[in-house]
């Protein structure tokens, strides 16, 4: 696969939710937010996503108007934005979301080797507060382990 340019990540996503699938789909933007995105302007705290009328669109995400586009030009930084997926990711994403405790969030927004903005989603089921210590506890003892093992190597 070719170079990947990260613009954002949802760093609370793989900690509150247990991802099961992931899906990469386009996304539709006007040119301003493509240039506050090449900026990295964007925020995915929050967001998320749903399937409408059998077409998905993410919520919540903020893309910080471009300071250099006219005023009457510019784009509403919260507005709902279509996702590109083919009909049967998007029928079988609604079948998963149907399902209880199932949700879609974006992990991260990035820039393909094309130079296409694409949202990586995954379909996640939330996790409870007691799930997400335990969690926590796991990785820094893993984290404590390599440390371990980097000081003890021969």
């Amino acid at each position: 696969m070719g170079e990947r340019k990260i613009v954002a990540r949802n760093r609370k996503a793989r900690r509150d939710y247990e991802v099961e699938e992931t899906y990469e789909a386009g996304i539709v933007l006007t040119g301003s937010e493509v240039k506050s995105l090449r900026a990295g302007r964007v925020s995915l705290d929050g967001a998320y996503a749903k399937v409408v009328d059998g077409e998905v669109f993410l919520y919540d995400m903020h893309i910080a108007p471009y300071d250099k586009s006219s005023t009457h030009t510019g784009h509403d930084p919260e507005r709902p934005r279509k996702l590109l997926l083919k009909k049967r990711e998007i029928a079988r994403l609604a079948g998963k979301v149907a399902t209880a405790g199932y949700t879609l969030v974006p992990l991260s927004l990035y820039f393909n080797e094309r130079g296409y903005a694409k949202v990586e989603l995954a379909v996640a089921r939330g996790r409870t507060k007691a799930d997400k210590r335990r969690k926590l506890i796991e990785e820094e003892e893993e984290r404590r382990a390599r440390e371990a093992m980097k000081r003890y190597r021969f």
